[in-house]
């Protein structure tokens, strides 16, 4: 009885033990899982307390990123507005001088015209005072000089005559002249190419005045585009639908017509459009101008021409000179050239290829001070060419002295292509706008006495007072008179100033 009593206080012992070390043990836990609770708890503020502050980071720097950009934006803008107000400012500037000029002029030729009329009455008067002393000083009257006179024109008529029939005799014995005048008149009548091309205003039309306005576009960056990829100005005005062209390289003169036709056409006008309209003109341009070199080659059968020399004479397609294509001129002297070279016993081939390429540098691009010649002979060296080929470029103004013959017929063809009736022309008011600047010039040093403004504008002669101007003035007034040309005036080419300074001691014998 003792023993079960004992069992059951042991077991009711060991039961109680074990309760308690359970009860312990989940207290244990549960104390552990509220730290691990409170740990999770902690971690998660100070996650959510670092997200915060990188969302805030973010937010500051793409506010930070929003304003430079807009900033740039603004600087761009007004950069922008600040060249469109500049190049209004420089067309505003050119106008008013344009006018200026324009008001002189007119007033300048009022005063010319008043001076005429003055001039022509004080000839008339002095014309009659002379009449009258020679009649008292030679004591005949007006119808004896006049038979006196007509008597001695009849006198030196007949000399003349005679001179003119011994002249005549004595050139019968050579025929060589008579030979080489129907050489040049059977050469021209067997060139029928007809190579003056028509002047126009390169402006393109529109369908609307509200076209106008799409191709300056907003803010001018359609206009401002264009002009940049073309390297041309666009000038819209107040002219009712029409937009005008200006530009001196012909050929990006083209491509700009060109390319702002299709796009007036297509509707679509934004600077990317703007990009590759332009950029497609330009390699249809490039290999127009090349299929022109290579069929001006083919015509006249001259072949082995380097592609730089090809796409050089296609260019000239494009340029004229006094209304003359010339690549059109060029075709004709070349066959000029060779009829000659047939007629004469000369290398007929060589001629040609030289008269071919005697105006290649007009084609070229150089901001040198080299005139044309100058430029296609070395292009033409420089690509390997026969020297005397690179000598008729070079010779065919006389800047050189030709070496062969071919080289002379090169000048020969040249000048009948460009004098014959019809084929070149000016606008006489340019024309002579450019011979009285030049004179206007020179006359304007002192010490000038007299200027000539001769071969069409290409030279410039002047005398000088040997009295007030010495050797060494005279160097430095040619000098300085060079400069202002270069300055004052635009032309093509060069200009060549000769000063003249001379003494002449004039005697009578009584």
């Amino acid at each position: 009885m003792e023993t079960t009593i004992t069992g059951i206080l042991a077991l009711s012992a060991g039961l109680l033990l074990g309760w308690m070390t359970r009860w312990l043990y989940a207290k244990y836990q549960l104390s552990s899982s509220e730290q691990k609770a409170e740990r999770v708890k902690q971690e998660a503020i100070k996650d959510a307390e670092n997200k915060r502050k990188e969302m805030l980071l973010e937010a500051k720097d793409q506010l930070i990123r929003d304003r430079n950009t807009q900033e740039r934006d603004l600087r761009d803008r007004r950069a922008e507005l600040q060249k469109f107000e500049k190049r209004l400012q420089q067309k505003e500037d050119n106008l008013e001088k344009k006018l200026q000029s324009v008001e002189e002029q007119n007033l300048s030729f009022s005063q010319k015209e008043q001076m005429l009329v003055d001039r022509g009455g004080e000839l008339d008067t002095r014309e009659e005072f002379l009449k009258a002393e020679i009649e008292r000083i030679s004591g005949l009257t007006a119808e004896e000089a006049k038979r006196m006179i007509i008597q001695k024109m009849e006198n030196d008529a007949k000399h003349d005559a005679q001179f003119i029939i011994n002249k005549i005799e004595q050139e019968a014995v050579t025929s060589a002249e008579k030979r080489a005048r129907d050489i040049l008149v059977t050469t021209l009548q067997r060139v029928a190419t007809e190579v003056t091309s028509e002047v126009t205003v390169t402006s393109v039309s529109l369908p609307n005045e509200e076209m106008k306005g799409r191709i300056i576009g907003r803010e001018g960056r359609n206009i401002r585009t264009l002009e940049t990829l073309t390297g041309v100005d666009v000038i819209i005005d107040d002219t009712p639908e029409a937009v005008v062209i200006s530009c001196f390289d012909p050929i990006r003169k083209v491509i700009a017509k060109t390319s702002l036709e299709r796009l007036i056409q297509d509707g679509r006008i934004h600077p990317a459009r703007i990009e590759e309209v332009v950029n497609k003109v330009a390699k249809e341009i490039n290999q127009m101008i090349f299929e022109e070199g290579e069929r001006v080659c083919f015509d006249l059968g001259i072949h082995n021409l380097t592609p730089e020399l090809v796409k050089a004479l296609g260019r000239l397609h494009f340029r004229t000179s006094y209304g003359q294509n010339v690549l059109a001129h060029s075709k004709e002297v070349a066959i000029l050239a060779g009829m000659l070279a047939a007629e004469i016993g000369l290398d007929r081939d060589l001629a040609r290829r030289s008269a071919l390429l005697h105006d290649i540098g007009k084609g070229m691009e150089s901001e040198g001070d080299e005139n044309h010649a100058e430029l296609g002979a070395e292009l033409a060296k420089k690509m390997g060419e026969d020297p005397r080929v690179v000598n008729g470029i070079a010779a065919h103004h006389n800047d050189l002295e030709p070496s062969c013959p071919e080289s002379v017929l090169v000048q020969i063809a040249d000048a009948i292509s460009a004098s014959r009736p019809g084929a070149r022309r000016e606008t006489l008011d340019n024309y002579i706008k450019r011979l009285e600047g030049l004179e206007q010039i020179a006359n304007s040093f002192p010490g000038v006495d007299k200027t000539y403004a001769i071969q069409a504008g290409r030279e410039v002669r002047i005398i000088v007072n040997n009295e007030t101007v010495n050797d060494a003035q005279a160097r430095d007034l040619a000098k300085d008179i060079a400069k202002k040309i270069e300055n004052d005036l635009h032309y093509p080419g060069r200009i060549k100033v000769t000063i003249i300074r001379e003494m002449r001691v004039v005697e009578y014998a009584r």
